[in-house]
């Protein structure tokens, strides 16, 4: 979708887009959420829920848009939309400053993206940056998740992901303290 919306891709492809932020960005990402929530991880939980959930929504949206299900359907819509998003992410954002600081670029910029998303539905210009924002997030996520799963499985840092402490170390240096 990002090619798209930075001009790279012509509209031809949208539904393909869909069809594949449908079911691998959102069902395959919501799924994903419950397994973090299995294993007790509430960030990735929450992160991998929320966005899977958005995907499912954006297509849904998208297609009933085009469908003229949505008729009334105007930029403010859409503009409240990625603001909402934005805020979330924002609030995610503030969450990756103790987890790594992959994770902090990419929500950095997934925040960044969801801003220009929402100021580009007044804008061709801004639109159109927001798509190279949406590469760069999409580039750094890809780049965040093959380093974690390469660094986990071959036990060791192959790709450098800027590991924080954890809360959990600095729970246990407060309790030695007298």
């Amino acid at each position: 979708l990002n090619f798209e919306n930075a001009g790279i891709s012509e509209k031809t492809l949208l539904n393909l887009v869909l069809s594949h932020g449908l079911f691998y960005g959102g069902a395959a990402q919501f799924a994903a959420g419950m397994w973090e929530f299995a294993t007790g991880n509430t960030f990735g939980a929450s992160a991998f829920t929320s966005y899977g959930a958005f995907w499912i929504s954006l297509a849904a949206f998208i297609w009933a848009h085009q469908a003229d299900l949505f008729a009334g359907a105007q930029e403010i819509d859409m503009f409240i939309y990625f603001m909402v998003w934005g805020a979330f992410s924002a609030l995610l954002w503030i969450i990756t400053f103790r987890i790594n600081k992959a994770l902090v670029v990419v929500f950095g910029s997934l925040v960044l993206l969801f801003l220009l998303l929402a100021i580009g539905e007044y804008s061709t210009g801004v639109h159109k940056a927001a798509g190279y924002v949406g590469l760069f997030c999409g580039g750094s996520a890809i780049y965040t998740g093959y380093a974690t799963l390469l660094n986990e499985t071959w036990k060791g840092t192959f790709l450098p992901i800027g590991p924080y402490a954890s809360p959990s170390s600095d729970a246990a240096e407060l309790k030695a303290e007298p």
